[in-house]
């Protein structure tokens, strides 16, 4: 009872916090009293009506969304697997050591004009999502594989433990929890720079390419509208992708239990 309670105070809250900026928002469209600049909520809400209305809508949603969650699975994946294999070899962890550095630190934008020299346009967006997620994940998920607790590791070494089962249940395990903080970290990373670079490869039907239009043509409701849809499909791409990561990850401990 007490949390539900506490769920629905958060939400109030929420609700509240949401009206203030719709109020800001609204107050600052009226100053600036022209919707080429500043469109207010309710153009904007005109505006995501119109596009719901489109079926180029969702091709684009389903196109950018589809890439970019093929560019996080590939920099999960791999993050993981060289996460891994460094683990045990200290030659591999000193030669990634670098490039995980370099692409941490690198501008996002560096990337993509690079990719743009390298790849199609309709590619982009997964190369430069799969950047985005990779040295997160791998740093992360080394560091979760490292921090195992050494008594447990030092009984598998007393009782002759195979290697692959130690990896299975003790050093996952401790990694998991690091992995799911990498997941959150890196998904609206991944998120924003996928639909960067959709904004300047500008691939067709796309959510980047429409971005570009409305820009380009002064729809600058139909720009706030695609902005908003941008968001909602960054927060949903986050906790549906943390949840079921989380899932597999319960399942995964209680197997490993039984």
């Amino acid at each position: 009872m007490t949390s539900i309670c506490k769920k629905l105070k958060n939400r109030k809250e929420d609700l509240l916090c949401a009206l203030f900026w719709l109020c800001v928002w609204q107050a600052a469209s009226m100053l600036v009293g022209q919707e080429i600049l500043l469109a207010s909520p309710a153009a904007t809400a005109r505006a995501l009506l119109r596009l719901l209305r489109q079926a180029s809508f969702y091709r684009s949603v389903l196109n950018s969304f589809g890439r970019i969650l093929l560019g996080f699975v590939l920099g999960l994946s791999s993050g993981v697997l060289l996460a891994v294999l460094s683990l045990y070899s200290r030659g591999l962890r000193a030669l990634l050591r670098l490039p995980m550095q370099a692409v941490k630190a690198a501008p996002v934008a560096s990337f993509i004009i690079l990719a743009l020299v390298w790849f199609s346009s309709r590619h982009i967006s997964v190369f430069i999502s799969y950047l985005m997620v990779l040295p997160a994940i791998y740093l992360n998920t080394l560091s979760g594989l490292s921090a195992a607790d050494p008594k447990l590791l030092e009984m598998a070494k007393v009782f002759s433990v195979s290697p692959g089962r130690v990896l299975r249940q003790i050093r996952l395990p401790a990694a998991v929890p690091h992995l799911l903080t990498a997941c959150h970290l890196s998904l609206g990373l991944c998120w924003k720079a996928g639909i960067a670079a959709e904004v300047i490869g500008q691939p067709d039907r796309s959510i980047g390419d429409a971005l570009f239009r409305s820009k380009l043509f002064l729809l600058t409701d139909e720009l706030f509208a695609w902005t908003l849809i941008i968001v909602i499909l960054s927060v949903v791409f986050e906790k549906a992708a943390v949840g079921a990561l989380t899932r597999i990850a319960n399942r995964r401990g209680a197997a490993g239990h039984d």
